[in-house]
């Protein structure tokens, strides 16, 4: 459990880092506008992932909370240091199933976790990649990036839409939700151990029902905030429900989305303390790249 609000010392999800689900980064893509990246970051141990999890992002276009647009990432059994990776698109009903639903858009692709491989679909429409990559909050730690860029129309934003990544794992014949991941460093939020599992086992449209009273608590803690001041601060990012709001009209930067070089880290301190205390020292590394997937190698 961690010692501090920021969430940086909590254990991996089930004790397994293959299921810890580290960063979500939404934005259009710099060198072609008209387009949107989305990458996903897990295990900061930067080895093969779980074969038995399903994870994805998902996409809520209407304002009910609930996936419209689903991409999951299912990996294969890692061989000599070798794994495989299935992308599949679900629509609608089928992106709200726990398994990896819907239209397979890459099968078998090879996880990179040395040379990257960018994967184009058929007229270009999607390109995909998923490998080790350098984390781009932390300048010496890598993770496995699942990044997808599309066409920005795809989203169906009217303005704006919703996303959040979830990673599941079938245990015993049954779905348990491991991790889920939007606004940074949530995990931060939780004073027990036993509140961040009842949160990653939730869904986003129950996150104020459930969540509000222990934010308001908190900031109140950290930051001597009132309730009225804490509920105005939450209302004006969009902390709860937890899911990260895109305007694609407007340029990428947090809380409109998340930028690989955003400064979240103070960012989430200042918000916190009310403004009293930054923090320093997790800049963007140099070694971002100016083309998909972004993400520098690995270090």
């Amino acid at each position: 459990m961690t010692s501090d609000f920021t969430g940086l010392r909590r254990a991996a999800p089930l004790g397994d880092p293959r299921l810890d689900l580290c960063d979500l980064y939404v934005f259009q893509s710099p060198d072609e506008p008209d387009r949107t990246t989305l990458i996903l970051t897990a295990n900061p141990e930067a080895g093969p992932l779980h074969p038995d999890a399903v994870y994805r992002i998902g996409i809520d276009n209407d304002g009910d909370l609930r996936n419209d647009i689903a991409f999951s990432f299912v990996f294969s059994e890692p061989v000599d240091g070798r794994q495989l990776v299935d992308l599949r698109l679900a629509l609608q009903a089928e992106a709200r199933v726990d398994a990896a639903c819907g239209s397979e858009i890459f099968g078998n692709v090879a996880v990179s976790f040395d040379e990257p491989h960018i994967w184009r679909s058929r007229g270009g429409g999607f390109v995909f990649f998923a490998g080790a990559r350098g984390d781009a909050s932390f300048a010496d730690a890598n993770v496995i990036a699942m990044a997808v860029e599309l066409p920005t129309s795809y989203l169906g934003a009217e303005p704006d839409v919703r996303i959040w990544a979830r990673c599941s794992l079938r245990q015993d014949g049954k779905w348990v939700h491991a991790d889920r991941i939007a606004h940074p460093w949530v995990s931060g939020f939780f004073t027990t151990d036993e509140d961040l599992v009842a949160f990653n086992a939730g869904e986003p449209n129950r996150d104020r029902g459930d969540w509000m009273g222990n934010l308001i608590d908190l900031m109140a803690e950290t930051g001597g905030y009132t309730r009225e001041e804490a509920i105005d601060a939450i209302e004006e990012e969009g902390t709860l429900p937890d899911v990260l709001t895109f305007d694609p009209s407007k340029p990428a930067r947090y809380p409109n989305g998340r930028a690989l070089t955003d400064d979240v880290a103070d960012y989430r301190s200042r918000f916190l303390t009310k403004g009293q205390k930054g923090f320093s020292g997790l800049g963007a590394p140099a070694d971002l790249l100016t083309e998909f997937p972004y993400l520098g190698p690995p270090r």
